[in-house]
């Protein structure tokens, strides 16, 4: 909460009354008497029905709401809208069974906003029956810990957390599965099953997104790997904790699932997101026989293994970790592009070219897509760097590996590459983006004449030091980094430049930069003036025989 407000006692009348108004509003029309929330719990619920997030959190709000008005009685919500007119307001408070600032008082509503610093929503406030703050994370409370955070106070927070840590060392799937109202899981044929029917079974966790792209492609890989296991009468079962928020996306979604789910918007859901510290998607937690977690997420086993990962034991584990080690040992260009009679990339003409006659040569693999901003603005450097290196060294190739949606994009996109490319739409590009781990692009991996992976990291590489960062070997780079520091030691501390009027400061870079003049990438060292964020590269500050390195004169900043 912010510091204004720390301490601070409200009172009710004086927070939701204007001069012209001493009652709120329900979505029927009736006036409520602010006096009448005297010493109750109030939430000040900012929200609007154009704002996703809202219009999720809000069937949640309403399902606490309803619970505690009908156990407690001391629980009250008022809405405080930022819809943009009137008609929007009505058809999302009438979603609502709690009261509101009507929308025509525009300047309670604003006083409201800025009396609490509300910066973003939804966002939630509880204020005591004393008048005093509770908290303004009640929208994470709620999601958290649904109608158990009531009364909301620091106290009854930490005993929740003391809970929550003696039931992760009581760990059962019950504890995990069931709530208050709910004992069973649900088919996507509407049948309830009861949870207790998969205790004594493994059972994975499937926390996943609809409509996300890497959790429909682990879906499929998920769909068939859970056929395998139950023709081979494995006991081996899958409940989907859905993170959708609208009921459609959440049934066309568990259309394509043979396995359990837990009902879309359930509060445990949000319960096991924050239980299993939930960070990415798609995530697969397996829970053993015995209720406790044997493993916090396979997904990335099953990425790369397949059924093979089963039964996901830390001696399964280990074997596959042996299994891998041999394999990386036994690495060679072939092994990672030839696939059955996929033996063969493709040249500029399409015409093909065997992947025989790239062993032994530097091969740079090229994970990009012409959607994709950062990776229009890196393949340009990516193409100097070629040139560069294909002009001392012609063992050495680049081959395109596309994320393109279509032939048409990857046909306009690699026109202007001078490099070879992966057919679009090729296999092998799924088991290259699985063995190297690929999460986003551009990446660029550099393998080796002996067809060894030398490293995973060469696109910052060449945006830091160009076609000098060739054959980019650990020893190399620690090399190109000595032979910098060795010519920055000739540098001036400070200079003037024609192009920025204040004086230019010699700075190391601990991170990437911009030229100024150039409009190239940078690394390790700069001019700069920090009062106007404007740097140059030494060789763009400099005269070049001041800056040139002892290789040929270029200089590798």
């Amino acid at each position: 909460m912010s510091e204004e407000n720390k301490g601070q006692t409200f009172d009710l009348v004086s927070l939701f009354s204007s001069e012209e108004r001493d009652f709120l509003v329900r979505n029927n029309g009736d006036q409520v008497k602010i006096n009448d929330l005297s010493g109750k719990i109030a939430g000040l619920y900012f929200s609007a029905s154009w704002c996703p997030p809202c219009r999720g959190f809000t069937p949640i709000l309403t399902e606490v709401y309803k619970e505690l008005s009908s156990s407690k009685g001391d629980f009250e919500v008022v809405f405080i809208s930022s819809d943009r007119d009137e008609e929007s307001f009505n058809g999302y408070f009438a979603k609502m069974p709690w009261l509101a600032i009507p929308f025509s008082d525009k300047a309670a509503i604003e006083r409201l906003g800025e009396s609490f610093k509300v910066e973003g929503i939804p966002h939630l406030v509880i204020i005591d029956g004393s008048g005093n703050i509770a908290t303004d994370e009640g929208v994470r409370l709620i999601r958290e810990y649904a109608s158990k955070a009531y009364p909301f106070t620091k106290e009854r927070i930490n005993q929740l957390k003391e809970e929550e840590e003696e039931e992760k060392r009581n760990q059962t799937l019950r504890s995990i599965l069931v709530s208050e109202s709910r004992d069973y899981v649900i088919t996507n044929n509407e049948y309830k099953v009861p949870v207790s029917e998969l205790e004594g079974k493994m059972v994975g966790l499937y926390f996943s997104l609809s409509s996300y792209g890497s959790c429909k492609e682990f879906n499929e890989k998920l769909v068939k790997i859970h056929k395998n296991l139950k023709e081979k009468g494995e006991n081996f079962e899958i409940v989907w904790i859905s993170l959708d928020r609208e009921a459609e996306a959440f049934k066309d979604g568990f259309a394509t699932m043979p396995w359990f789910a837990l009902p879309i918007q359930d509060q445990t859901c949000q319960k096991l997101v924050k239980y299993f510290e939930l960070r990415s998607i798609p995530r697969l937690v397996i829970i053993g026989p015995d209720g406790k977690t044997l493993n916090p997420d396979v997904a990335e086993l099953i990425s790369e293994h397949g059924i093979e990962a089963y039964p996901f034991t830390p001696e399964r584990l280990a074997e596959l970790a042996e299994i891998e080690r041999v394999r990386i040992g036994a690495q060679t260009l072939e092994s990672l592009l030839v696939s059955g009679e996929k033996d063969f990339v493709i040249d500029k003409s399409g015409s093909e070219v065997p992947v025989s006659k790239l062993v032994g040569k530097h091969v740079l693999l090229y994970f990009s897509a012409h959607w994709c901003p950062p990776c229009r603005f890196f393949t340009p450097n990516l193409i100097e760097a070629y040139h560069d290196i294909k002009a001392k060294e012609d063992a050495f190739e680049v081959i395109f590996i596309s994320s393109d949606r279509d032939q048409s994009s990857f046909e306009e996109y690699y026109s202007g590459m001078p490099w070879l490319a992966l057919p679009f739409g090729d296999e092998r590009k799924a088991s290259l983006s699985h063995r190297f781990k690929v999460r986003g692009i551009p990446c660029l991996i550099a393998i080796g004449p002996d067809g060894k992976t030398v490293t995973t990291n060469a696109r910052e590489l060449v945006k830091a030091y160009g076609a000098d960062a060739f054959p980019f070997t650990e020893d190399h780079i620690t090399h190109l980094k000595e032979q910098i520091e060795e010519i920055a030691k000739g540098w001036p501390e400070k200079l003037k430049h024609e192009l920025h009027e204040h004086e230019l400061v010699r700075l190391r870079r601990h991170g990437g930069y911009r030229c100024d003049a150039c409009n190239k990438p940078g690394h390790d060292w700069s001019f700069c003036c920090k009062s106007c964020d404007f740097d140059l590269h030494p060789k763009c500050a400099l005269k070049e025989d001041e800056a040139a390195t002892a290789n040929g004169g270029r200089l590798c900043l």
